[in-house]
């Protein structure tokens, strides 16, 4: 059983950065395969960011590619979504998941544990 917990969503203007924190609880934290993802209001959920359990291996939606950056820290339990160069269209709540395994990282379906959300708005 994993709980995961987000934090450091808030408003930012177009063009700028935040930083997003996951916290996992349990100690199989660095076992699990990590995920980003988001949805906007009307929308479904979408993939973001994945990094593998080791953090050597990380892979993005092609929309947030060379602005995102996922990242983890087993010691610390925690995993990462460095978002730069904002645009108003990554408005949305953005989520957390964990799963086993490193296939399937894009769909949400593959997940078995989520975090509640945090809001990203970004004016433009």
């Amino acid at each position: 059983q994993v709980q995961l917990v987000e934090s450091g969503g808030g408003l930012v203007q177009a063009g700028g950065s935040l930083r997003l924190s996951c916290a996992a609880s349990g100690r199989t934290f660095s076992s699990y395969m990590m995920g980003w993802f988001r949805q906007a209001p009307g929308k479904e959920r979408e993939f973001v960011a994945a990094i593998s359990w080791d953090g050597l291996s990380t892979y993005y939606a092609d929309s947030v590619k060379g602005r995102f950056t996922i990242s983890r820290d087993n010691a610390k339990n925690t995993v990462y979504l460095q978002m730069n160069s904002l645009k108003a269209e990554d408005t949305a709540v953005y989520y957390c998941a964990a799963k086993r395994g490193g296939s399937t990282w894009y769909k949400t379906t593959a997940y078995a544990y989520w975090g509640q959300g945090t809001q990203v708005t970004v004016s433009s």
